[in-house]
């Protein structure tokens, strides 16, 4: 299916269902491509601040959104139907993985006798699966492409970590709109995520990883440019590119000297080895498919379009009445 027919077709459903398009998320994900902007992560460059008790980039972004970091109220109550909920609130100071406190982190790998560092975080997909197939309408896009989740309206349902190629979504319980709502029903909680600074963005500034990074290896600018340096980039280590086409196309190229089914077995092979398998380490896998390219996606999508068309709506009409910018 074409760009254009996916188009067309959120465009029917939207206009069925109370018109998706035109609320605020529907719109920005539609954004003018001419302003989308990308990064290059430079693998060969980066050596992980080996020499830092964390990673520059990461200890960066914790220290930019710090503030945005979810305070549960406790004690936190199991929501029906699950008799469990997703707590990080004691393992604030994690860096080995993705949590709701942390929306980055380096992965540390050896690879035929190689070390490889890999920053991680969300890849701010082209057509987001997490966007298409939010039934709240809680996830949108920025004019320069950073997909981001409103925590003011999330409900924790983890549709969007489901969906995710990648699984990058995390869920804190015990805080956000289902503690108003439905303290003890389904969802539970808020889910957090890199949004690529788009404050930042929206300035013309780059993001804080970016900026704070000392090998350079994390560069922003439009994604024509992007790919281009990418491409440059890899010709010049003789190296592989990962993310141009991988789920469907994302706004996050990587350059490695080293093939990346390499690096993905040793990411899955360091997560076997570790006891902990909650989502939160994504794989890099190069046959990584576009979610929404698959059939029962699109057939989910036109279920959840209704609903999501309303709740965005509705979300919108609350902004408008607090004297919120849509």
């Amino acid at each position: 299916m074409t760009d254009q027919s996916r188009r067309q077709f959120f465009k029917r459903v939207g206009v069925a269902s109370g018109a998706l398009l035109l609320t605020n998320e529907g719109a920005r994900a539609a954004s003018d491509p001419r302003m989308r902007i990308g990064s290059l992560i430079d693998l060969s460059l980066c050596d992980g601040c080996k020499a830092d008790a964390i990673p520059a980039c990461v200890s960066a972004c914790k220290e930019k959104n710090q503030a945005r970091f979810p305070e549960p109220q406790k004690p936190i109550q199991p929501y029906w139907p699950r008799k469990q909920y997703e707590d990080w609130s004691n393992e604030r100071d994690r860096i080995d993985r993705l949590t709701p406190y942390n929306w980055t982190f380096v992965e540390h790998l050896q690879v035929d006798g190689q070390e490889i560092h890999v920053p991680r975080r969300c890849m701010h997909c082209d057509n987001p699966a997490c966007l298409n197939l939010c039934p709240f309408g809680t996830i949108g896009k920025s004019d320069t492409g950073a997909v981001y989740i409103d925590p003011e309206f999330c409900m924790g349902g983890a549709k969007c970590r489901d969906v995710c190629p990648w699984g990058i979504p995390q869920r804190q319980a015990g805080v956000g709109l289902y503690l108003k709502l439905a303290p003890k029903l389904g969802g539970g909680g808020t889910m957090y995520k890199c949004d690529g600074c788009a404050d930042l963005q929206a300035k013309g500034k780059e993001p804080a990883c970016a900026t704070k990074c000392p090998k350079n290896a994390i560069t922003f600018a439009p994604m024509d440019e992007i790919k281009r340096l990418a491409a440059d980039r890899a010709r010049e280590i003789n190296g592989y590119m990962y993310g141009l086409k991988e789920g469907g196309g994302t706004g996050t190229v990587y350059v490695s000297p080293i093939p990346f089914e390499k690096i993905n077995a040793a990411i899955m092979a360091q997560k076997n080895d570790n006891n902990d398998k909650r989502p939160g380490r994504p794989h890099m896998n190069p046959n990584t498919p576009d979610k929404m390219e698959d059939a029962s996606t699109w057939m989910m999508a036109s279920l959840i379009a209704p609903i999501a068309g309303v709740a965005a709506a509705a979300i919108n009409v609350y902004k408008s009445n607090k004297g919120e910018k849509k």
